[in-house]
């Protein structure tokens, strides 16, 4: 049960209980994921729905917009419905009080777990610039090595800020190009002029190399705080 709905709190019965058994579900195949020391999307996921419990318990009103409504008069002409709230302050609503303080500090507990997991991972990644760096590097290659290992795994990147009232938010996307190699006969910087002459519309592209120095899960893993890193490069080369 490594997925829980947006909805779990409110959705179905609206027991202590029932919604405790739920939760200790779901954060036991969690901890199952960390200890394979996979971390995404579990973490993320764990994050959203942690977040998502601090705005419930900070606003009522966001409890009451989760339950459904019942139609009290409708225009069928205009398409305007007016609806009445199933729900009021009373005992239903002490239970989910309860059932939120159970479930904040167990899930800053697995949090906590994911973030020394996520902590480790970084620590054993090195990343480096392969040659020079362009003026424009906001489209580039990511060379991923991991456990000194000959394979090199090559992704296309592309960053674009995306803006909005309060901040702006930095997005990466990538592209996995292929496998290649990388010993003694084959630099990292030999990979990068190949990429260059294969792909002309990059003809002097930003590349970086990111190394593993241990071996984790890739796609869970290894690529995500790969990413993380590189974003947090390109940040600094642009700011």
């Amino acid at each position: 049960m490594t997925h829980l709905k947006h909805d779990w709190l409110t959705e179905g019965m609206i027991d202590y209980e029932y919604k405790k058994y739920i939760l200790l579900a779901y954060l036991k195949d969690i901890q199952k994921k960390f200890d394979l020391a996979e971390l995404y999307p579990f973490l993320s996921d764990l994050i959203m729905h942690y977040r998502n419990l601090l705005k419930v318990k900070d606003n009522k009103e966001v409890i009451y917009e989760s339950f459904p409504k019942s139609i009290t008069k409708a225009d069928f002409k205009k398409l305007q419905f007016t609806y009445k709230r199933m729900v009021k302050d009373d005992e239903l609503m002490e239970e989910l009080e309860t059932i939120i303080s159970f479930a904040i500090p167990k899930m800053e507990e697995a949090i906590g777990l994911g973030k020394e997991l996520y902590d480790f991972v970084e620590e054993n990644m090195e990343m480096a610039t392969i040659g020079l760096t362009p003026i424009y590097s906001n489209e580039g290659y990511v060379l991923v090595n991991q456990d000194a290992a000959r394979q090199v795994q090559v992704f296309r990147y592309e960053m674009s800020v995306l803006e909005s009232s309060t901040e702006n938010y930095r997005a990466l996307n990538t592209t996995f190009i292929g496998d290649d190699f990388h010993d003694f006969s084959r630099t990292y910087e030999q990979i990068k002029l190949d990429l260059a002459k294969k792909y002309w519309e990059l003809p002097n592209p930003a590349t970086f190399l990111i190394v593993s120095k241990m071996k984790f899960p890739f796609p869970q893993t290894v690529l995500p705080v790969a990413k993380r890193l590189l974003v947090r490069k390109l940040t600094e080369i642009n700011s």
